[in-house]
């Protein structure tokens, strides 16, 4: 998935940003109101990670703005607020989950996760093709009960295949859902990526290429 996390206290934006990347999610950051505008004009993300209290544009306003363009991102507010009356405050503006600071980095995962899948269609908790299955959740990749050691990038494009359910999925989708805006459009990353996922797959081959197109499993 791909997340925008939007935070002006740069150790925790850092912190969250490298902790996400390593449960295998895409994640870009925008220190202030206004760039997290400018990313979400730009990128489709899952979820927005948002602190409420921002410079130059409140997070209060960029929640409406959101919600009021009718981005598919799922918002989930942060806030060194816990009251009730912030967290019915901050939902009523369109944020979809509202997480108290200091708060479980577990716990972030876990609504980071729940939101992700509110924001697409209805998914198995575990995506199976064949002797292949795949635990989002878990981190976990089996074909054939024998485990397949993945990097995230990999995990990311197989479950975004498996997703599909045997749809084409092009890669521009691929590059756009499991990498940040840091990535190359330009450069070979989905098609190494493929290739190494394929090997690590091994035979017979499940990932099909669709000519100019992109790429589906078989």
């Amino acid at each position: 998935m791909r997340v925008l996390v939007v935070e002006d206290h740069e150790e925790l934006a850092w912190t969250l940003a490298t902790g996400l990347r390593r449960e295998g999610m895409a994640v870009d950051f925008a220190p202030d109101g206004p760039t997290a505008l400018e990313r979400t004009a730009v990128n489709g993300y899952d979820v927005v990670v948002l602190d409420r209290d921002l410079p130059g544009v409140h997070g209060d306003q960029v929640c409406r703005t959101l919600a009021a363009g009718g981005s598919r991102a799922r918002v989930l507010m942060l806030t060194a607020s816990g009251t009730v009356a912030d967290r019915v405050t901050g939902l009523g503006l369109g944020a979809d989950d509202y997480l108290s600071k200091p708060f479980a980095f577990a716990e972030l995962v876990a609504r980071i996760r729940a939101l992700a899948r509110r924001a697409q269609p209805a998914l198995p908790p575990v995506l199976v093709r064949g002797e292949l299955r795949l635990d989002p959740a878990r981190r976990q990749a089996t074909r054939g009960g024998s485990g397949l050691a993945l990097s995230p990038k990999e995990f990311a494009v197989l479950e975004l295949l498996l997703a599909a359910q045997g749809a084409v999925v092009s890669t521009e989708e691929l590059l756009e859902r499991a990498w940040d805006e840091a990535a190359d459009p330009f450069s070979q990353t989905v098609k190494v990526t493929v290739s190494r996922l394929r090997r690590k797959l091994g035979e017979p081959q499940l990932i099909a290429t669709v000519d100019r197109a992109g790429y589906r499993i078989a």
